[in-house]
């Protein structure tokens, strides 16, 4: 005797959703393809906005608003002016990009760049860096004050009228006027705090104006060949490799004064005054030691005097820094 077979209902099986769908429900899940090229779209805009420079800018930023306050400002007044600034010097880095997007693709240190590899179009990126302007600016007239708002649409002004679209490809002094626009930072640190540009903040700014050809004039020397091949007339391309070390020589001696000179101005004691020598000191015998090197014919090691560079500046404004909270 066979037993009658029970029948076993079927189970529908949902189908595969098709490539790129996205399933209904209360969780969504976005396609792999889609989210890897909004990741890296992301990614384009923040490199157009040169985000490694820009943290060398704010270094100088929050000392100068210590000094300014002589002690701790608002942990809101930092936060929103180093915000603004960020977004400040993204703009003119971003427009930077879009006028120089031409010589960009002829150098090796700057063919990755996002409009170079066409990842964000010319049209997109100037209406970026132009829309990171307006907010900054605004969060600096609304959040901070007027006086900063102004001194960052100067800044900005500056690096793209003045820098990138005056000097850069005409003339070999274009690093030590243009270089002028990454002083702001100094300006716009104390002007946040106080509303107005005192003389502390005028001597900064020269320290870091003095700065700037020492630190670029050694990185246009390691890439030279780059400039010469984009057409730009970056001094190491248009004088001999002596007259460069000595030009970055006189302007580290300048430097140096300008930064020994802040300590009477802005009443602040060794704290401040002491590691400002001895690092004063320490650029100084290493662009001696290159402009001794380059008389003689020897190889240098600008990329040296580059990092040297960073550090000082850093370390500096770290002491000014100490000196304002002691």
């Amino acid at each position: 005797m066979t037993s009658a077979a029970v029948p076993v209902p079927a189970v529908p099986v949902p189908a595969a959703p098709a490539a790129g769908a996205e399933p209904s429900g209360d969780v969504l899940v976005v396609p792999r393809g889609r989210l890897a090229r909004a990741t890296n779209r992301a990614r384009s805009y923040i490199a157009l906005m040169k985000l490694r420079v820009v943290e060398l800018l704010l270094v100088s930023t929050v000392p100068v608003m210590l000094l300014a306050e002589r002690g701790m400002p608002s942990w809101w007044l930092i936060a929103v002016t180093l915000l603004a600034g960020t977004l400040s010097a993204g703009s003119a880095n971003t427009i930077n990009c879009y006028v120089d997007r031409d010589i960009d693709q002829l150098m090796g240190r700057t063919k990755r760049r996002p409009l170079v590899r066409e990842v964000v179009e010319p049209a997109q990126a100037l209406r970026f860096g132009i829309a990171l302007g307006i907010i900054s600016t605004l969060m600096f007239g609304l959040l901070v004050n007027w006086t900063s708002a102004v001194l960052s649409v100067g800044a900005i002004a500056f690096y793209v009228f003045v820098y990138t679209l005056g000097l850069k490809r005409r003339s070999p002094s274009n690093i030590v006027i243009g270089g002028a626009a990454g002083c702001f930072p100094v300006l716009i640190g104390w002007s946040a705090v106080t509303g107005t540009v005192g003389w502390p903040a005028v001597l900064l700014f020269a320290v870091v104006f003095f700065w700037t050809p020492p630190h670029f004039w050694a990185l246009a020397i390691r890439f030279k060949d780059d400039y010469a091949a984009a057409g730009v007339p970056m001094l190491p391309v248009v004088a001999t490799l002596e007259v460069v070390t000595r030009r970055i020589l006189a302007y580290s001696y300048l430097m140096v004064a300008v930064s020994l000179a802040v300590a009477p101005v802005a009443d602040i004691g060794l704290v401040y005054l002491v590691p400002a020598v001895l690092l004063g000191a320490w650029f100084v015998a290493e662009a001696h030691r290159m402009a001794a090197r380059a008389k003689r014919g020897d190889e240098i090691s600008p990329m040296r005097l580059f990092h040297m560079s960073i550090t000082y500046l850093t370390l500096l404004f770290a002491a000014l820094a100490a000196a304002a909270l002691l």
